[in-house]
């Protein structure tokens, strides 16, 4: 039976993001099984792309059919680059492209959402419920992004997912809410992440950063430019289009200083060098392909209704809030507020009259008429419409 576009829309969207998440888990803790899996999923992607483009084909008889097939077919494009930018990361780890310790532990501590494994211990409180019974993702702000089982894996385990002893969890979310998570999956305690030791390069500590920095913006970008569509807002649109410019500017900036502190290096020292570049050309790909998306709107091209309806039913929601004057977070930080904690919704960017936060950490104040663009479950969204609407917490 032929799938419908909406079905479709959702699958790439789905499948793209996870693919992401899984190539910086493959890259981060050097597994070639996850990477092997993304591989996989990339041509997954080409089927559902190839898929998407019949049907599109096939449903416009008219012109103003045919303008809506060109956007729905622009928006599965930018799925593809995504699709190939994370393929691409992925190889490195095939080809024995590993980063170094210390490089590795940089990007977990600084990136705006981390990746985290941990093993469920026998008397977890969590063994033998699902997901959906466990409500994780809201209780804690990480989502389950791959679960290994012996020498099985499950990719994106959805609610049904039930947990087992001995499973090892990789999930992904807030850096912050990485001790909730602990505390959640063990019962223990465990002591914020100390601040890893800077690289006496000066250099090569500088790349790092800025590459850092793209994964970031680049993230956030795809993030912006589905929200911009989502909503028909045009400054979000702009947004990432300025975002998209920057990280052009820092992937050159990135090679330079890669090559600046190569003359330190040799032979197969020399790869962790070039993972560094090739991570910051596939960032770069990722926001093109969200400038591609954006340019939808930019463009004036006809958004079809069911975009909208399909970006609704993907496995994390998009949504833009408006904080009350009467709402209790109303002066308060994000961090005072527990918003991630409170919600389960990670806040990627907070519009305040013509001005921008992007990236906002927990130090960010919150004021009445800021409109909060978070991403996470549509229970969630719920609750984050109601503690930006509430007069109680």
């Amino acid at each position: 039976m032929r799938r419908t576009v909406k079905d479709l829309l959702i699958e790439i969207k789905d499948t793209t993001e996870l693919m992401v998440d899984l190539a910086y888990s493959a890259i981060l803790y050097n597994n070639e099984d996850i990477a092997e899996e993304v591989l996989k999923l990339e041509s997954r992607v080409l089927e559902l792309l190839s898929q998407i483009r019949t049907v599109s084909v096939l449903a416009a008889r008219r012109v103003e059919e045919a303008e809506m097939v060109s956007s729905i077919l622009q928006i599965a494009n930018a799925g593809e680059k995504i699709s190939n930018a994370a393929g691409d990361i992925s190889s490195l780890v095939l080809r024995g492209f590993k980063l170094s310790d210390e490089i590795v532990n940089l990007i977990l501590y600084y990136s705006e959402e981390t990746v985290v494994k941990l093993e469920v211990p026998e008397n977890s409180e969590v063994v033998n419920k699902t997901l959906g019974e466990l409500r994780l993702h809201t209780q804690t702000g990480m989502r389950v992004i791959a679960i290994r089982r012996g020498f099985s894996w499950i990719f994106n385990p959805n609610r049904d997912t039930k947990i087992l002893k001995g499973d090892l969890l990789f999930a992904r979310g807030d850096p912050s809410a990485v001790p909730r998570f602990y505390k959640f999956i063990t019962g223990k305690e465990i002591q914020a992440q100390k601040l890893p030791k800077e690289i006496e390069i000066e250099e090569l500590d500088r790349a790092v950063d800025l590459l850092i920095e793209m994964k970031n913006l680049s993230e956030l970008a795809v993030d912006l430019s589905y929200s911009a569509l989502i909503y028909g807002n045009e400054d979000i649109a702009y947004e990432v289009a300025h975002l998209e410019e920057r990280i052009d500017n820092m992937k050159f900036e990135i090679e330079k200083l890669i090559l600046e502190s190569s003359r330190y290096f040799s032979g197969e020292n020399l790869k962790p060098l070039m993972a560094i570049i090739e991570i910051a050309y596939c960032s770069e790909q990722i926001a093109d392909a969200a400038r591609d998306i954006a340019n939808v709107l930019l463009k004036k091209m006809e958004i079809p209704p069911i975009f909208r309806d399909a970006m609704r039913e993907t496995d994390e929601i998009i949504t833009i809030v408006e904080v009350s004057d009467k709402s209790n977070i109303n002066g308060k930080t994000l961090g005072e507020a527990k918003v991630e904690t409170n919600t389960g919704m990670h806040v990627i960017a907070i519009k305040r009259g013509q001005s921008w936060i992007t990236k906002p950490t927990a130090n960010a104040k919150i004021y009445s008429g800021d409109l909060l663009i978070a991403k996470g479950t549509r229970e969630g969204e719920k609750a984050l419409v109601n503690l930006c609407s509430s007069a109680r917490l």
